[in-house]
């Protein structure tokens, strides 16, 4: 079985595709396809992933991209009271469920004759609930690398369960995917979690790949599991995704909840990832260490290497927030070494002025510079991800040779990497009450039957998410938006590209549309580019 992970291109609904769903007026009229497609994840005896996208119009061009629930394919199902209303901790809140019709919208900057535009459903707990107390038999799995925050995930969906909703059976597999059916599980209560949010990775493990969709469902059928919560990245997803059809197609009392981790902070629609936080606060001691390192020399450079395979944001932030560094390069701008206006020529000059200089550069930034000499350009590792060049020793090394040639400049140049100690570390207070949030979010959702979704905050607002909507693409800085020129405003470094090269990024990137994203939009074209939320003047 092949241990990548990957699925389809799912779209999620195109309110511009005229095709795809009627204009009718009628509120709420319920919408969905009858695409099927085959995963390649899935061995050919697997069945076709039949994925219905389940849309609901309502009036001035609002409609829901609902997420499935347990009903869709088990009618029927009885209900019971919402175990929260008699908890006493919840005695004080004047609102204790979620109204049924609560929806959080994903665009929030609008013109005056903008459409409504999509929505997704509110997050939280509901008056009626799918499961009794002591019917439940929840999972928790981590996948994928390590993160700030997994332990703290882990704890408060244990913690939820147990505390909210009276379940007392909850198992924590081991080793990823691959412990469904591979390694033993772990008996999870409130007190075997009760201190592992101060420890970094993981307490039940983690891997990459592993993952055979008819064994992990198999496991799942077999240990009498009723809930499955699923912690890991855009990857994780694909396959938590897949597990979900077919524990549908089995017709399984099944619910199964994702939530999303990245540290790259590339997972669409939703705010922000947890651990990325974190991550960019701990960046800071390596651009300090840095900084002092270039300072203490004449002619200085100090190179530090940050996470972004694919996406920017913790070098672009941890440049904003440290205001020490010089120089930012990420995955989405491509840079040049040589001629006027390449990385060279800027360094020459900042050294003159200066006398030093930092560099933050993301461990995807740069990788068509080493396309010639990279191997490994077609290899990837067990998720799926391409492998890549260390860009960090590649550049290193290219400025060396630079300065050393022709004796131009005598410079000092200290280059850190520290990748793993910012995963390894325990998260910071602000991912502490994030990752409760989530947590929580997934708790609920589940109790009250839905399936086969992620949780997010989506403009502030916790929502469900489907899976699809998070695994059909990826969350990108847009360095034709304003954040990105904030950075440049800061370092005062090029931009790197020619006039004709900017005008061609802002016609791909910002497309024509009366509908304006939130901050949460960066993929989507957003003002800002950005998916943390932050003021903007």
């Amino acid at each position: 079985m092949d241990s990548a992970i990957y699925t389809p291109k799912f779209r999620c609904f195109d309110p511009s595709n005229t095709n795809t769903i009627s204009t009718s007026k009628t509120h709420f009229s319920s919408y969905t396809s009858n695409s099927v497609v085959r995963s390649p994840i899935a061995s050919s005896m697997d069945p076709p992933i039949d994925y219905k996208p389940k849309i609901s119009n309502g009036d001035a061009g609002y409609f829901l991209e609902d997420v499935p629930h347990l009903t869709d394919y088990i009618p029927d199902l009885p209900t019971y009271s919402n175990p929260l209303q008699d908890n006493p901790a919840y005695s004080v809140v004047k609102q204790y469920f979620v109204n049924t019709d609560d929806t959080v919208a994903q665009k929030i900057v609008v013109h005056s004759n903008s459409p409504r535009g999509r929505h997704f459903r509110r997050a939280g707990p509901r008056q009626r609930v799918y499961f009794e107390s002591d019917e439940v038999h929840a999972c928790i799995v981590t996948c994928g690398g390590l993160c700030p925050g997994l332990n703290t995930v882990i704890r408060e969906i244990v913690c939820g369960l147990y505390h909210m909703y009276g379940v007392n059976k909850v198992l924590g597999i081991e080793g990823g995917y691959r412990g469904f059916y591979a390694r033993n599980t772990v008996p999870l209560t409130p007190k075997v979690v009760n201190d592992i949010h101060k420890r970094g990775g993981t307490i039940l493990g983690t891997s990459r790949g592993g993952h055979d969709t008819s064994k992990i469902v198999d496991s799942i059928q077999d240990r009498g599991i009723n809930q499955v919560y699923i912690i890991g990245g855009d990857g994780t997803q694909k396959g938590a995704s897949v597990i979900y059809e077919e524990i549908k197609r089995r017709g399984l009392k099944v619910a199964v909840a994702g939530v999303p981790k990245t540290i790259d902070n590339d997972i669409p629609v939703i705010d922000r990832s947890f651990g990325f936080d974190t991550a960019v606060e701990e960046a800071q001691r390596a651009i300090n260490a840095a900084h002092v390192e270039a300072e203490s020399f004449e002619n200085g450079i100090g190179i530090v290497k940050l996470m972004g395979r694919y996406s920017g944001f913790i070098a672009m932030y941890a440049t904003l927030a440290s205001r020490d560094v010089d120089c930012c390069l990420i995955p989405e701008s491509p840079f040049y070494l040589e001629g006027p206006g390449g990385l060279y020529e800027f360094i020459e000059r900042r050294l003159k002025e200066s006398g030093h200089m930092v560099i933050v550069v993301a461990e995807g930034a740069g990788q068509e510079l080493l396309a010639e000499s990279m191997r490994s350009m077609d290899q990837q590792d067990a998720s799926g991800n391409k492998l890549l060049q260390d860009i960090g020793h590649w550049i290193s090394q290219k400025i060396r040779e630079h300065f050393t040639r022709g004796k131009k400049m005598a410079i000092t140049l200290k280059y850190i990497d520290p990748t793993y100690m910012i995963r390894a570390i325990p998260s910071n207070a602000s991912d502490n009450v994030y990752c409760t949030l989530l947590a929580q979010s997934a708790v609920h959702g589940a109790m009250a039957g839905y399936t086969g979704f992620t949780v997010g905050p989506v403009n502030g607002r916790h929502a469900y998410i489907p899976f699809q909507c998070v695994i059909e693409t990826q969350n990108k800085v847009v360095i034709t938006d304003r954040m990105w020129a904030r950075l440049l405003s800061s370092t005062n470094q090029p931009s790197f590209l020619c006039s004709k090269e900017v005008q061609e990024a802002k016609r791909e990137e910002v497309p024509a549309t009366s509908l304006l994203d939130g901050q949460n939009g960066s993929s989507q074209g957003g003002k800002d580019g950005i998916s943390v939320r932050s003021p903007d003047p």
